[in-house]
C-alpha cells in the first residue's frame, strides 16, 4: 500500500521542517547557475562551445574540490565551510559575469566558472548526513531521502523556469546574479538552520588517507553510479536533439519537464511504504526498470506518445537516486559520511559529462533513437554490475 502517513510522521517534527525549509533557497542555484552560464557566455560570444566549456568548467569544478570540502566537514563541521562559501560562490559568479560582459580573457571565465563550482554551498550534502545522523530508523530515512529527492527535482523544474523569465525580461547576467544571490542568502540561513546546530562531529575510528574509499564494497558502489550516471547524460542531450529532430527545440524542455514530474512521484512512492527487498538488489531492479524505459524511448515515436513515456520513464529515477543515498549511508563509516556523499555526488556528476560528451559523438553520425539506445544500455550495465557487485 502507498502511504503518506510516513511523510507526516517526518514533517511533524518542527526541526526537521526548519531544515527542509531553510534548505531551499540555497539550494535553488543548483538548477540555475549551469544553464544561466551557458546562456551568458553563448549570448556574449555568439558561440555554444564557448558556452559549452564555461558551463563544464563550473560542473568540473563542483565535482572536483566536492570530496575535499566533504573531509573538511567530517573532521570540523560544516559552520565555517557554509560561512565561506556564502562570500566565495557570489564572488565567483560576480568575476564571471564581469569578465564576460568586459570582454576580457576566455581564461577568466572558465577559472572563474571553475572557481563558483568550487565554491558551491555544500548544502545537499549537508542535508543527507544530516539526515543519517538524525534517524536511526530506516524506514524514517527512506522517506526523508525521498522528501529530499522531490524537492531536488522541484529544484530543477523551477530553476530553468527562472532562467528562462530573467533572460526574457532582464538579462543572462541577471539570472547568474539571481544564483549568486540565493546562494550566498541560502547558505548564511542554513549555517544558522538546527540542522548545523545539531551537528555531530564523529570520533575517528583510525586515520586514513583513502577515507570511505577504504571500506569495503564503497568502490563498487561509486563505480555503479557512475556508469548509470552517464545514462543521464546521453538522455538529456538525446531528448534534446529528438526535440531538434522536430523541429522544436523548446519541446526538450517540456519532455525533460515531463521526466522530472515522472520522477518525483516516483519518489513519493517510493517513500510512502516498505519495501522488503534488500537495499542491493532494491537497486538493481530500479536500473533495470530504468534501462526499459529508455529503451521505450529509444523508438521513433511522434511528439505525444514519446510525451507519455517519458513521464513514465521517469517514474523510476528518483527512487534508483533515493537507493543510492540508501547505500552510501549504509556503507560508509560514520565518521566519513560526508565525503562518502560527495564522493556519490561526484560521480554523478562526471557520468553526466561523460554521457554529455558520448551523445555529443553517437550524434555526428546517428540520430536521436541512437544516443537514446545508448542511454538504456549504460543503464541496463549498471544495473548488471549492481547484481554482481553489490551485496
Amino acid at each position: 500500500m502507498i502511504s503518506l502517513a510516513r511523510y507526516g510522521v517526518l514533517l511533524a517534527e518542527r526541526e526537521v521542517r526548519q531544515v527542509y525549509a531553510v534548505s531551499l533557497l540555497g539550494r535553488l542555484p543548483i538548477g540555475i547557475t549551469g544553464l544561466a552560464v551557458l546562456i551568458l557566455v553563448q549570448s556574449a560570444s555568439g558561440s555554444f562551445a564557448e558556452g559549452g566549456v564555461a558551463a563544464g568548467c563550473y560542473v568540473a569544478g563542483l565535482s572536483a574540490v566536492a570530496p575535499i570540502l566533504g573531509r573538511l566537514i567530517d573532521r570540523y563541521g560544516p559552520a565555517y565551510l557554509l560561512l565561506g562559501s556564502a562570500l566565495a560562490f557570489p564572488m565567483a559568479l560576480a568575476l564571471l559575469a564581469f569578465a564576460v560582459l568586459r570582454e576580457g580573457p576566455a581564461w577568466l571565465t572558465y577559472a572563474a566558472a571553475i572557481g563558483a563550482g568550487a565554491s558551491f554551498p555544500p548544502i545537499t550534502v549537508c542535508m543527507r548526513t544530516y539526515f543519517k545522523q538524525r534517524f536511526a530508523d530506516d524506514a524514517l530515512l527512506s522517506t526523508a531521502y525521498s522528501l529530499e529527492s522531490v524537492l531536488i527535482e522541484m529544484i530543477f523544474i523551477a530553476g530553468p523556469m527562472l532562467v528562462a523569465l530573467l533572460v526574457a525580461t532582464a538579462s543572462a547576467a541577471a539570472a547568474v546574479g539571481a544564483s549568486a544571490a540565493c546562494g550566498a542568502l541560502g547558505a548564511l540561513l542554513f549555517a544558522r538552520s538546527p540542522a548545523i546546530r545539531a551537528w555531530k562531529v564523529e570520533t575517528r575510528a583510525a586515520a586514513s588517507l583513502l577515507g570511505p574509499l577504504a571500506t569495503r564494497g564503497f568502490v563498487p558502489l561509486i563505480a555503479v553510479v557512475l556508469t548509470f550516471s552517464m545514462a543521464f547524460g546521453l538522455l538529456e542531450i538525446g531528448v534534446t536533439a529528438y526535440a531538434t529532430e522536430r523541429g522544436n527545440a523548446a519541446l526538450a524542455g517540456v519532455l525533460l519537464g515531463l521526466m522530472s514530474l515522472g520522477s518525483a512521484a516516483g519518489g513519493i512512492i517510493y517513500g510512502g511504504r516498505s519495501w522488503h527487498l534488500p537495499l542491493a538488489r532494491q537497486f538493481a531492479a530500479m536500473l533495470g526498470l530504468m534501462a526499459a524505459g529508455l529503451a521505450l524511448l529509444s523508438f521513433s515515436w511522434g511528439p505525444w506518445v514519446f510525451a507519455a513515456w517519458s513521464l513514465l520513464a521517469g517514474v523510476v529515477m528518483a527512487p534508483a537516486l533515493i537507493v543510492q543515498s540508501m547505500l552510501v549511508a549504509r556503507t560508509a563509516r560514520p565518521e566519513h559520511s560526508t565525503e562518502a556523499f560527495t564522493w556519490s555526488a561526484s560521480a554523478l556528476l562526471a557520468g553526466v559529462g561523460i554521457g554529455f560528451a558520448a551523445g555529443g559523438a553517437i550524434l555526428e553520425v546517428s540520430r536521436s533513437g541512437a544516443a537514446l539506445a545508448a542511454a538504456a544500455a549504460a543503464a541496463l550495465l549498471a544495473a548488471l554490475a549492481a547484481r554482481l557487485l553489490l551485496r
